[in-house]
């Protein structure tokens, strides 16, 4: 998971990603994102699920997949966009209940454990 700084007070835990850039596929942009902001080379699987996000300025849709990692140690990277990335961190099921709503990704309001996570599928808005 990763911290964002300045976006909430006590920052935001949300998983890496970002967008994609122009002919890049989906599985190279996962990659991508995953090595700027983690360190990690990963494997892209399946697709899983996906996400709508609306609040005024933002209209954003997620996309969700599985994934394995193939190399890498985790480490904070950076995020070339806008540079707010404060800690990046494996967080158990027992740390993320302990993250309040507000600093916390929608799709962990009501999904903390792996399982829950790994057994969703369809489009969720958040």
């Amino acid at each position: 998971m990763i911290k964002h700084k300045a976006l909430k007070p006590g920052g935001f835990w949300a998983p890496p990603g970002g967008g994609i850039d122009f002919n890049q596929t989906i599985n190279e942009t996962l990659q991508r994102e995953f090595l700027e902001e983690t360190g990690l080379l990963v494997n892209p699987g399946a697709f899983g699920f996906g996400c709508e996000f609306i609040q005024d300025p933002l209209h954003a849709i997620e996309l969700f997949y599985h994934i394995d990692q193939s190399k890498g140690t985790l480490r904070n990277g950076y995020d070339p966009e806008i540079q707010l990335i404060e800690e990046v961190k494996y967080l158990s099921e027992e740390e993320l209940k302990a993250i309040p709503k507000d600093n916390l990704h929608g799709i962990f309001h009501n999904h903390h454990t792996k399982m829950e996570i790994e057994k969703l599928s369809g489009f969720y808005r958040i």
